[in-house]
């Protein structure tokens, strides 16, 4: 598995705290910032990150923003993102479980780094069911078209 990660300014903690969880997961990841203190536009970094994944280079995204919000807006205008914002673990697991999400959204200033944690490596671990799942996730890809 390989993941992208990326937040605006209000995210860089939690960032960081993803980067540090992947590390100890052995999951192959690329941050691609922000890496500033000032004040940055969340579509500058959730929307670059989104079209990686969508493209294939990437199996997955984690965004951080103060809310998670905006990231996951920005996320899920881009064609075959199904960015799920999550602020506690069971909707992570369900998210993946039942909607197969490809990227994950949470907000630094809603949740601490131990909660998000806790939410990414549920949402990591977790495996896309199929099954009845799949032709609900299919009228969604096939809106796309």
């Amino acid at each position: 598995m390989k993941v992208i990660l990326a937040s605006d300014h209000g995210g860089t903690n939690i960032r960081q705290e993803m980067a540090s969880l992947l590390t100890e997961m052995n999951i192959e990841f690329e941050d691609i910032g922000c890496n500033c203190e000032g004040s940055v536009d969340y579509p500058d970094y959730a929307i670059p990150a989104a079209e990686r994944v969508a493209s294939g280079e990437f199996d997955r995204g984690i965004l951080i923003c103060g809310t998670g919000i905006g990231m996951s807006i920005a996320a899920n205008k881009v064609k075959g993102i199904r960015c799920a914002l999550t602020h506690d673990v069971f909707t992570a697991k369900v998210t993946k479980e039942h909607n197969d999400s490809n990227m994950l959204a949470m907000g630094e200033r809603v949740i601490g780094p131990g909660l998000a944690r806790e939410i990414a490596k549920t949402w990591l671990e977790a495996e896309y069911e199929g099954g009845r799942h799949a032709n609900r996730v299919g009228k969604i890809t096939e809106y796309e078209a």
